[in-house]
């Protein structure tokens, strides 16, 4: 083929738009691999924040609530199988939970019972955001740990029944300091409150709502499930998710036009190099019966084969800087990052038609001209 000889014979040129090519393609798939690993990690250190949303029974008094910080009236454990079943995308990580204060050790603690299984509409698999506890274990608040001087593996009698403390708890400087706590069985049997709980604790991410009020949606769709419940939101944790995933999606979006363009003046200054130095051969081609689009075809060839090139090797280089360096950029999840096979397949299609886009206006400028005159004079 002509092309192919053409580009034997002008090796430097070729190699010069091929290696702009590689390094645009590289960057984006660079660049895109760390920022769905930025994501990812974001979601991950965000998460660790805690849930967001607290589910509770429509008759609590929520000034009681504020200052309890529990919710002193119960509904059935049942309404997690309901949300579980509505496959809502507006909550996650959904949990039973029981609270209850009592006087122990002549000091005020909360009892708290969580359930094992963190549930997820539509039965989606995720890991869990809490810690279980082992039927029959206790795990103990970082205050009470201080004051009694408890350590793991103690036994602890709490309402006329023994435990064995599972863990200890760093000082988190909330009433979780306080808290005692145990599987969601073992407290409703211990409290005489089986299958019933007064708070369902979850997680809700505000890109799934359609609205600028993310906590009137979830208030709708609670109450079409369950309409005797209400539900109260920590935005500032919701908020902070959401703004840092926006600023993720941002730095892509605004960088990538930026690279475009560049690789755009970049491989089209090289074909305009290239079809300024072959004038003479084109006037030759088409002296000998050549028709501009026949003529235009071979640098297009030429130009989609470049783009084929760099999207391969683009896409290899890329890969491998990103799982590179971003081991040593995102700590948490850094086992998480993969190569996004997708990425090859969009490479692979859009990179040679935009090579020939960046080379439609030196082409077209190239058969336009009188070529063959051009050869005469010569």
């Amino acid at each position: 083929m002509l092309f192919i000889r053409e580009i034997g014979y002008r090796k430097v040129n070729f190699l010069l738009g091929l290696l702009g090519m590689i390094a645009a393609v590289a960057f984006v798939v660079a660049f895109y691999t760390l920022t769905q690993a930025s994501r990812n990690e974001t979601r991950l250190l965000t998460r660790g924040m805690g849930f967001n949303l607290r589910i509770l029974p429509g008759a609590t008094d929520m000034e009681d609530f504020w200052i309890s910080g529990y919710s002193e009236c119960f509904m059935p454990e049942e309404y997690v199988d309901r949300l579980v079943k509505e496959r809502s995308l507006m909550f996650a990580h959904l949990t039973a939970t029981l609270h209850k204060k009592i006087s122990w050790r002549d000091q005020e603690v909360i009892l708290t019972g969580i359930s094992p299984d963190e549930r997820e509409p539509g039965g989606i698999r995720r890991s869990k955001m809490i810690f279980a506890v082992k039927p029959d274990k206790v795990v103990v608040g970082y205050e009470i740990t201080r004051k009694f001087n408890i350590s793991k593996g103690d036994q602890l009698e709490i309402l006329s029944q023994t435990f064995q403390v599972e863990n200890t708890l760093s000082e988190t400087a909330s009433t979780d300091d306080i808290r005692l706590y145990f599987d969601l069985k073992t407290l409703q049997h211990l409290l005489q409150l089986d299958g019933k709980i007064n708070e369902i604790m979850a997680l809700n991410c505000i890109c799934f709502t359609k609205t600028e009020d993310p906590l009137s949606e979830l208030r709708q769709e609670l109450h079409r499930i369950l309409p005797d419940t209400r539900i109260v939101m920590n935005k500032t944790i919701a908020v902070a998710r959401e703004r840092q995933r926006v600023m993720n999606d941002k730095y892509f979006y605004t960088l990538l036009p930026f690279l475009l363009v560049i690789a755009l003046i970049w491989l089209g200054a090289t074909t305009m190099i290239n079809a300024s130095s072959r004038m003479q051969e084109v006037g030759t081609l088409t002296a000998l019966g050549f028709g501009g689009g026949r003529i235009a075809g071979l640098f297009f060839a030429r130009a989609a084969l470049t783009g084929l090139v760099a999207a391969l090797v683009g896409y290899w280089i890329g890969t491998g800087l990103a799982m590179n360096y971003g081991v040593e950029i995102f700590k948490v999840s850094a086992h998480a990052i993969r190569p996004i096979h997708k990425l090859l397949l969009y490479a692979v299609l859009s990179t040679p038609l935009f090579s020939c886009l960046a080379a439609f206006i030196p082409v077209m400028w190239t058969i336009s001209r009188d070529t063959a005159k051009n050869l005469k004079n010569e």
